[in-house]
């Protein structure tokens, strides 16, 4: 072989192999593209508001004082109408995100009833979602949960929510979600991510288990009594969801999360609350925070609390304490 004819075949592998390597530049580049943090900030979304693949979901419902129960739950629909961020979806946890025939508020519907609901607003398997409220990001936390529940993993939620968005100067529309992307959403269910009462009268007196009640301290110890029964499930601690948030609605930093959160990254975790709202934003946190094992008990108080044969404790008070 003549030394020209040599270098040409060199350059020729040459050329050949710096074309594979720019195929595969090409083919990577999307997949980098397409990693997002399970939080992101306003002006992260602010950047990639209009990237093709990003469905944006507002998930707020509204909670006023008042009514049989102290306080009234309604759709936040008529608040999104009246301003959201750009591009949104509505979500609606008082709706088709949830059961409607159970008597229990806010009880999720079947794996593949939540699946076409999503679906519906423009979630697919090649999407990413940033998920926000207006109201300390508990709802958001929730779609959030049922979204890893049945298998999907590319989604996050704005952190301080809504404040957050308008906070740094960004606009709000009054624009309704227009022609959500097409495409399927797979169920790839992972069942240990929500229990029923059953797991949680199992998991009472077992090492291996914590039970963490996210709701705020007041209500745990039974000095305030908003369900059936004062108190807290025997033998769970006390996480309140509004603790691992700051004064801004945004979630406190990863030192000051493992300060406040309990328990073994690696032991069974199960968190709850009233209707397994609060208990979701906790279940968000510690799985950020590297917890590997934790589910949520969506039915929560509003089940456990009315069945008397379930155990309920109220703290012994001393005199100081009143």
């Amino acid at each position: 072989m003549s030394f020209v004819s040599s270098c040409k075949g060199s350059l020729a592998l040459i050329s050949l192999l710096g074309f594979i390597a720019a195929c595969s530049d090409s083919v990577d580049q999307p997949v980098k593209e397409m990693a997002m943090d399970s939080l992101v900030s306003a002006e992260w979304l602010n950047e990639h508001l209009n990237d093709p693949d990003l469905v944006v979901l507002d998930c707020t419902v509204l909670v006023e004082m008042g009514g049989e129960d102290g306080f009234s739950i309604s759709s936040g629909r008529a608040s999104y109408e009246g301003g959201h961020i750009p591009t949104a979806g509505f979500a609606d946890l008082t709706g088709n995100l949830s059961d409607g025939e159970s008597p229990y508020r806010f009880a999720v519907p079947s794996p593949e009833a939540f699946a076409n609901a999503m679906n519906a607003l423009g979630v697919n398997d090649n999407s990413r979602v940033v998920l926000y409220d207006s109201s300390g990001s508990a709802w958001a936390s929730r779609v959030w949960w049922m979204l890893r529940w049945i298998g999907f993993d590319r989604a996050a939620l704005l952190d301080g929510g809504l404040a957050a968005w308008t906070g740094a100067g960004y606009s709000l529309s009054t624009e309704a979600q227009s022609n959500p992307p097409a495409g399927t959403l797979t169920v790839a269910l992972r069942p240990e991510l929500i229990v029923g009462k059953d797991e949680v009268l199992a998991a009472i007196g077992d090492d291996s288990v914590n039970i963490i009640d996210a709701l705020p301290e007041p209500v745990y110890r039974g000095d305030v009594t908003m369900y059936a029964r004062p108190g807290h499930i025997a033998g769970a601690s006390n996480v309140p969801m509004r603790s691992l948030l700051d004064d801004t609605g945004r979630f406190r930093p990863s030192d000051e999360l493992d300060e406040l959160l309990v328990g073994d990254r690696d032991t069974r975790s199960i968190t709850y609350c009233g209707g397994g709202i609060s208990a979701s934003a906790n279940a968000f946190v510690m799985t950020r925070q590297g917890y590997t094992d934790v589910a949520v008990y969506t039915a929560s108080l509003q089940e456990w609390s009315s069945d008397e044969s379930l155990p309920m404790e109220v703290p012994l008070r001393h005199d100081n304490d009143r």
